[in-house]
Order: C-alpha cells, then sequence, then structure tokens
C-alpha cells in the first residue's frame, strides 16, 4: 500500500481572501504535478482525504480533476497544519492495506511530522518539510515501530512541482529509483 502527502498548492494570502482559496499559481503547481502523474500512472489513490480548509480541498479536486480519477473525496478531520500526527497515525492503522493506496491532501508542518511519525516512530520537526504542491510517497513495510506499535512506513518518492516543466510526463521507473 502506498501513501501519498500532498501538501495543498499555493494559495492567496488572508488578506486577499479570508478563505485562501488556491492561487493562479497554485493551479499551475497543480496542473504540473497532474501532467506529471497522467505520464507515469503512479498516483492512483482508492481515496483522497483532505482538509477542511478551503486550499486544501481545492486542491484535492483540482488533482482528481486533471488526473480523471473516479475516487472517494473525504473531508477528514486531523488534517490542520497544528494538528497532532498521532491522532491521523491510529486512524491509518484502521484503514485495511487491502483497499488500496491512499493520499492525504493537507499542511505543513503537519503532513511532515505525520511523515516522519509513520517513517521513524516519532513526529521530528524539519526531518520531513514539504513544499507547497510536493507530493511524498510512503510504502507500508511489515514491520512495527517498537515505541508505538504502528506499523512501519519508508519513502518511495518525493516530487514537488517546481521540479517539474509544464506538462512534464515521467516513468514510474524513474520515481522509483
Amino acid at each position: 500500500m502506498l501513501l501519498f502527502l500532498v501538501r495543498h498548492a499555493h494559495a492567496v494570502t488572508e488578506e486577499e481572501d479570508a478563505s485562501r482559496p488556491v492561487s493562479a499559481r497554485g493551479r499551475g503547481e497543480v496542473a504540473r504535478l497532474a501532467a506529471f502523474f497522467a505520464g507515469n500512472g503512479v498516483f492512483r489513490p482508492a481515496q483522497v482525504w483532505h482538509s477542511p480548509l478551503r486550499r486544501s480541498r481545492e486542491t484535492a479536486d483540482d488533482l482528481i480533476g486533471r488526473l480523471g480519477l473516479d475516487v472517494a473525496k473525504v473531508e477528514t478531520p486531523g488534517l490542520l497544519p497544528e494538528d497532532d500526527p498521532l491522532e491521523l497515525a491510529e486512524r491509518l492503522e484502521l484503514f485495511p492495506r487491502d483497499r488500496g493506496d491512499l493520499a492525504l491532501v493537507g499542511h505543513e508542518p503537519h503532513l511532515g511530522l505525520l511523515a516522519s511519525l509513520l517513517v521513524r516512530g516519532k513526529p521530528t520537526a524539519g526531518l520531513f518539510a514539504l513544499r507547497k504542491a510536493a507530493a511524498l510517497a510512503l510504502e507500508s513495510t511489515d514491520g512495527t515501530h517498537k515505541k508505538t506499535g504502528h506499523r512501519r512506513w519508508r519513502v518511495r518518492w518525493l516530487v514537488a512541482p517546481e521540479l517539474l516543466p509544464p506538462a512534464s510526463v515521467g516513468t514510474a521507473a524513474t520515481l522509483s529509483q
């Protein structure tokens, strides 16, 4: 099972719009990320969970729409920037591995702390820091963390849109290396 952690795309400032929708720049970031995934087929989650904040929901909607995915999209508590990553880690323990891959669209510092918790067994600030519209893929292992008893994950790949030219395509082999 793969777990995709996707940080929301660039949003307008709170002064421009208090609800902070995705900006034109952010829509371009999502377009580049979607074009990359469309070219290699590695992003095929069975479900997409997103935070209740508008920029996260719009990023999820845009990514799903551009890829033509027919997936369940779920507004999920526990994905806000300052939420405790342990809450989501516990929820992930209940998600059956045989139900397919899962994508979470959220915020920093939460996603970085969650990645650290899943990979290292403790939420360490700065170990993972996702840029806007970046996607980090973690792969479930058969191991568990001694302290938490939660399943252990390993990094499969990381991609950020600023590394991709417009309408870029890649291959799954490139991502796996």
